[in-house]
C-alpha cells in the first residue's frame, strides 16, 4: 500500500525525530514514517485489527504501526496536519465559514475506555458518540469524541472552541462562522445566549413544533460527512480502547477528505 506525494508531503514536516540510536548496541533500524503512515491508513480505511495488518502489503506489522499512532498522537500531529490543510482549502477559496452546521452520531464502542457510556439509542449498551461541526460544504472544522450518553448540545461551545485559526488569506485568522445551523436537540435559550456572545447567530429548530422547518436545507451536509466518515470502517464502530487514539483517527480520516476537497478542485 502507497501512500499518495501529496498527502506525505504535508504530514512528513509534521513527525516529531527519532531518537538517537545507541552506538553501542543501536539494535534494529526503526520502520520509515511513510511505511508505518500507510498501516496506519490501512486499518483506518480496511477495519483490520492492529494484529491483522498484513505486513506483506503494509511493509510492517499492525504493532509498530499502532506504536507510530499513538506516538504522532500524543505529539500532536493530527490536528496541526488538519489545520494545515483548513488553511489550503480556504486560501483555494473552497472554504464558507458563513454557514456552519452541527450534529453528533453515535457508535457502538466495543471495549471499555475513556468516552464510553450507555447509548440511549443502542438499548443502553456501551457506546460513544462523533460530534462535528463543519462548514457550508461540509468540510470539517472540529471533531471530537465523548461517551454515548453524552447530550449532543453540551459539546456545542467545546466544538466551536475547537475549532483552529484558519489562516490562508491575508488578515486575521478566521475562527468561528457567522450562522450556526442545529435540529431540535440544540433548542436551548441558554445555548442560544452563548452563541450570540460569540458574535455568533443561532439557527436552530424549534422543540414541541411541527417539522418542516426548512433548515434541511442547509443541515443536510453534516449529515453526508457522517457518511463520509463511516467509509472508513475503523471509524464505524469504536474497537480503540483509548479514546485518544479514536480521536486521531478521526482527525486523520478528516485531514484526508480535506485533501480529497483538494484534490477536486484543480
Amino acid at each position: 500500500m502507497a501512500i499518495p506525494d501529496d498527502l506525505w508531503e504535508r504530514v512528513a514536516p509534521l513527525l516529531p525525530p527519532h531518537l538517537p540510536r545507541r552506538r553501542r548496541h543501536p539494535g534494529r533500524l526503526p520502520v520509515d514514517d511513510r511505511t508505518a503512515l500507510a498501516g496506519i491508513i490501512y486499518v483506518l480505511c480496511k477495519g483490520v485489527a492492529w494484529r491483522d495488518v498484513p505486513a506483506s502489503v503494509v511493509g510492517c506489522s499492525g504493532v509498530t504501526c499502532w506504536c507510530r499512532l499513538r506516538d504522532w498522537t500524543e505529539a500532536g500531529v493530527w490536528p496541526r496536519l488538519h489545520e494545515v490543510l483548513l488553511a489550503e482549502l480556504r486560501a483555494a477559496g473552497l472554504l464558507d465559514m458563513e454557514h456552519a452546521a452541527i450534529d453528533g452520531s453515535h457508535i457502538r464502542a466495543l471495549k471499555r475506555g475513556d468516552h464510553v457510556g450507555p447509548s440511549p439509542v443502542d438499548r443502553g449498551r456501551p457506546g460513544s458518540k462523533h460530534h462535528l461541526i463543519v462548514d457550508r460544504h461540509g468540510t470539517q472544522l472540529a471533531v471530537s469524541l465523548t461517551g454515548g450518553n453524552r447530550h449532543d448540545v453540551t459539546q456545542l461551545v467545546p466544538l466551536l472552541e475547537a475549532i483552529p485559526p484558519i489562516r490562508g488569506v491575508r488578515g486575521r485568522p478566521r475562527r468561528k462562522p457567522k450562522r450556526l445551523y442545529a435540529d431540535r436537540g440544540y433548542d436551548y435559550d441558554l445555548y442560544r445566549r452563548l452563541l450570540w456572545q460569540r458574535g455568533i447567530k443561532p439557527v436552530i429548530a424549534r422543540r414541541d413544533t411541527a417539522h418542516g422547518s426548512g433548515l434541511g436545507k442547509v443541515r443536510w451536509v453534516v449529515e453526508r460527512t457522517f457518511a463520509w466518515l463511516r467509509q472508513f470502517k475503523r471509524l464505524r464502530v469504536r474497537s480503540e480502547r483509548r479514546a485518544d487514539l479514536h480521536q486521531g483517527l478521526l482527525e486523520l480520516a478528516c485531514s484526508i477528505i480535506c485533501l480529497r476537497r483538494l484534490r477536486t478542485s484543480f
